[in-house]
């Protein structure tokens, strides 16, 4: 290689380095807001059944919380993890709880072609907006937030969460 061609690759690389590192500032998880947890608690949605389900219920209790919707593809792709997860650490008080950002016939639909074991709740817009005050500033989703039985926010992810990472943080949080 010469140096003009090193020097553009280097330049290539700088710029990609860059831009992901910025797209991540701009777009990433953030830090959930002071009254988020707070609001979160606060809050009932209806289950695929129609009834409203507190929050609250679950305070107290390891709780993978996710933001999801039929239309996302990685969000589907990590169910099977979180089914799985469920059936392995539900003795441990680790709650799964999965909040469709989506209708609810699209919600039931989905649900008929699946046997999720969870509570499946559907927030359509105010799920998404408290999804944002949890951290997820972009909007964008799969977002999982996994909080502890103390209250705090011990994992915030936007994207598809690999299996094993959120395995190893329900390994440092649940009870034995």
């Amino acid at each position: 290689m010469n140096k003009k061609t090193l020097l553009y690759a280097f330049a290539g690389l700088f710029a990609l380095v860059i831009g992901g590192l910025t797209a991540r500032a701009l777009h990433g998880p953030r830090s959930a807001d002071a009254q988020a947890l707070p609001r979160l608690w606060a809050t009932s949605l209806p289950d695929s059944h129609g009834q409203e389900q507190a929050l609250s219920q679950w305070q107290g209790e390891v709780l993978v919380l996710n933001f999801w919707a039929t239309w996302c593809p990685p969000c589907r792709e990590e169910i099977p993890d979180f089914m799985a997860l469920h059936t392995q650490y539900q003795s441990r008080k680790v709650a799964f709880v999965g909040i469709a950002i989506d209708n609810a016939g699209a919600v039931a639909a989905f649900l008929r072609e699946t046997n999720i074991p969870y509570p499946i709740l559907i927030g359509e817009g105010e799920a998404q907006a408290l999804a944002q005050t949890l951290g997820d500033a972009s909007g964008a989703l799969p977002y999982t937030i996994v909080i502890d039985h103390a209250g705090r926010i011990v994992l915030s992810h936007l994207g598809r969460l690999p299996r094993a990472r959120l395995e190893a943080i329900l390994e440092q949080n649940a009870s034995q």
